[in-house]
């Protein structure tokens, strides 16, 4: 084993050499050179400790600002939940104004269906009563030449000649009340004489005559029934009427 004394500027070491070439390094003290390079490292590490502690504090300093920098601008950005909140508002708005409109629509259409079905049930009825009137005054223009034969009828039985004989009346005055029943039936009924009021409704005036004391036209004689279907005029009465004299 061999003893190598190895002297520096830093510090003294021994090397023992052990074997084939494996050292041992034993660090002795440090000298007076090695304690003033080490009072100026140390210094030097001060100085350095301190910049890195300002630049530390710099960072830290900086990364504040700009920390409160990116939360101003993450405060001024929009949150994505927001906007779509915003827009599910809208989307909702426009949907109830469509449903609005729809139910204005629909009773709407619900006015409309309800005036249609009034109309239809009064054209339903209306064709009733006209069928109904049809049915009652089809055979108007038949009855009215039926009442003609009835007219002769009566002619014949008040112009009669008593020698015709009794049998001839009778079987006149029976067939005449057959029409007149047969009439009936259909509902044809004579026009009866109330009073001696002329009604342009039912009468017609064949002829007039002035007479005095009366104020409004009277019905003087009547000259041809009258007769009603139902409660329509079949036909007028023919009469012969005394109106006001002029200069009474």
């Amino acid at each position: 084993m061999k003893l190598k004394n190895d002297n520096s500027e830093t510090e003294k070491a021994r090397i023992i050499e052990i074997n084939e070439g494996d050292t041992i390094e034993f660090i002795s003290e440090p000298g007076p050179l090695a304690g003033k390079e080490r009072s100026e490292k140390e210094t030097s590490k001060s100085k350095e400790e301190i910049t890195q502690e300002d630049r530390s504090q710099g960072h830290t300093e900086g990364g504040q600002e700009i920390c409160e920098a990116e939360a101003e601008r993450t405060q001024e950005k929009v949150d994505p939940r927001e906007e779509e909140i915003k827009k599910l508002k809208a989307r909702l708005q426009k949907k109830e104004t469509e449903v609005k409109n729809l139910r204005k629509e629909k009773e709407e259409w619900k006015d409309k269906y309800l005036r249609a079905l009034a109309e239809m049930d009064n054209a339903r009825k209306r064709l009733e009563r006209e069928k109904e009137e049809f049915a009652r005054f089809a055979l108007s223009e038949f009855l009215k030449d039926l009442l003609s034969v009835v007219d002769n009828l009566e002619r014949a039985l008040e112009t009669r000649d008593e020698t015709d004989g009794r049998p001839f009346q009778e079987g006149v005055a029976m067939i005449y009340r057959q029409l007149l029943d047969l009439l009936r039936k259909q509902g044809v009924k004579p026009i009866e004489r109330q009073d001696n009021k002329f009604d342009p409704n039912i009468h017609q005036a064949l002829i007039s005559e002035e007479a005095e004391g009366i104020e409004e036209p009277e019905v003087a004689e009547v000259l041809q029934k009258g007769y009603f279907l139902h409660d329509r005029l079949l036909r007028p009465a023919l009469v012969k009427v005394f109106v006001p004299r002029k200069n009474q």
